[in-house]
């Protein structure tokens, strides 16, 4: 709900700016953050490491588990198969103890046996082979257990430790996103205002070649111009005119592109606060030497790599506890109706109990051991990995250095092209006036003119595209 809050304000905050005044690039990176729909995943993806990170810090405490059931029975439970016949015992005082009542052989006094070879009760007690049925035709079951893990071979303390990284993993996931999306921002920003710029100059370039060919029509009628001059003109301003068309599209498309990744409707209208600014503001200070530790320290996609190691390191503790004792301490309260807890009664009763239980892995052939070996490879891949991005990045931030510098040095070249164009465009105008040069020269100093004044739009758009760049090299680009 909060997203949705934060989202809605900045296309409101957006709307609102695009409605009113000029879009500052700024503002633009704002809307992009809380509408992009990758951010937005990895901002879910930040929240579901966090119920996973209170999901294994459960498993600490003691779980407590219900099951119950019911189960019919066809037939009941009977203990004998037919009536018993047990004999019978009398205290005698001779000998001060209980004796067996047995049929005696009245000539000799002795014990009679069976066929069977067993004695002949006198008297026996009859136990009815009803007596000791019981109705089991509807059972009705349940217990509740408590488990608390004592030692788990360091599975939980390892899976606590892989989901706190993890969470960090998925914050810097989400980091290293967000700085696509200001990069992409920024070089769709960029794009309008130098499309913007050479709308301006296209538009000026036509309006100075429909002047140019005004004058040399009247020049024609005068007779100091010839047809060759009129048409030359008119192939230059036709040709200008195809081109102002062209940049017209261009920053159509621009626009609805910019729109787009800032979360607007494309058919929205708004300006940027950088269009029509003559001369921009540009940092031209580029260090020459860096700390690539503090580099290192402030790369997102680093810390995500870091974590990753981390993780593999608590995997490769998961798979050893597989090869280690598990020891829990289990409580139960069971309970059944029928019961047997006070002869045969037909309610619920139950009893406590209460253990230890103890897993020791004997034999896998090798299974575990092998999970344990794999998963520690896993973690060697994950360093390299983390080794080989380090390489990358120290190239990156040179490389981004040297783009930078040299944008620099070819918007300040540009620069100086450009103004000794203006000054070769006065002359050759001058010059034309007074009957010194040709229209060729004139349109020669022209087109120097509009490709100085390109050139130099697209190294002011460099310049600040290379900072940007730098900037995300150097990781402080989303801070």
């Amino acid at each position: 709900m909060k997203c949705k809050i934060l989202l809605l304000t900045a296309l409101a905050t957006g709307l609102t700016a695009a409605a009113q005044g000029p879009v500052s690039l700024d503002s633009c990176r704002q809307m992009a953050l809380q509408s992009n729909k990758q951010l937005m995943i990895a901002r879910r993806a930040v929240v579901k490491a966090g119920y996973q990170k209170e999901e294994a810090f459960a498993a600490y405490l003691p779980g407590i588990d219900f099951a119950g059931g019911y189960m019919y029975n066809q037939r009941k439970l009977s203990v004998f198969d037919s009536d018993q016949l047990l004999p019978t015992k009398s205290f005698d005082l001779k000998t001060g103890k209980y004796e067996f009542n047995l049929v005696t052989n009245p000539m000799t006094g002795e014990p009679i046996k069976g066929p069977d070879g067993q004695y002949v009760p006198e008297t026996v007690a009859l136990i009815p082979k009803e007596a000791m049925e019981f109705d089991i035709h509807n059972v009705f079951f349940g217990a509740v257990t408590l488990t608390q893990p004592i030692y788990m071979g360091g599975k939980i303390v390892a899976m606590n430790k892989i989901t706190h990284d993890a969470e960090i993993l998925a914050g810097s996931l989400h980091d290293a996103e967000a700085e696509n999306v200001i990069y992409a921002v920024d070089a769709a920003y960029w794009q309008v205002v130098s499309l913007k710029a050479k709308h301006e100059l296209a538009v000026s370039y036509v309006n100075v070649l429909d002047s140019l060919d005004h004058n040399v029509h009247l020049m024609f009628d005068q007779g100091v111009a010839t047809r060759s001059d009129i048409l030359s003109v008119d192939v230059k301003l036709n040709a200008a005119k195809v081109d102002l068309l062209k940049v017209e599209n261009g920053l159509t498309l621009s626009r609805m592109a910019l729109a787009q990744v800032c979360g607007l409707p494309v058919d929205e209208t708004f300006t940027l606060a950088d269009e029509g600014i003559e001369a921009p503001t540009l940092s031209a200070e580029v260090a020459n030497d860096y700390n690539m530790n503090e580099i290192y320290a402030r790369r997102p996609d680093l810390e995500a790599l870091r974590m990753g190691v981390q993780i593999a390191g608590h995997q490769k503790q998961v798979a050893l506890s597989s090869m280690l004792p598990n020891v829990a301490l289990v409580g139960s309260y069971s309970f059944s109706n029928p019961n047997m807890f006070n002869g045969f009664s037909k309610k619920f009763s139950g009893a406590f109990s209460v253990g230890a239980m103890v897993t020791i892995p004997l034999w896998h052939w090798g299974g575990n051991y092998n999970k344990y070996r794999a998963a520690k490879v896993d973690e060697e891949i994950m360093q390299l990995k983390l080794d080989d991005a380090r390489e990358m990045i120290d190239l990156q931030v040179r490389q981004a250095s040297y783009k930078t510098t040299e944008a620099y040095k070819t918007y300040n070249t540009a620069t100086a092209n450009l103004a000794s164009a203006n000054e070769n465009v006065r002359n050759a105008n001058l010059a034309f006036r007074e009957g010194m040069a040709t229209t060729d020269n004139v349109l020669e100093a022209q087109t120097a003119w509009l490709k100085a004044h390109s050139e130099q739009i697209d190294a002011m758009i460099d310049v600040h595209l290379c900072n940007v760049y730098l900037s995300k090299c150097l990781g402080t680009l989303y801070k």
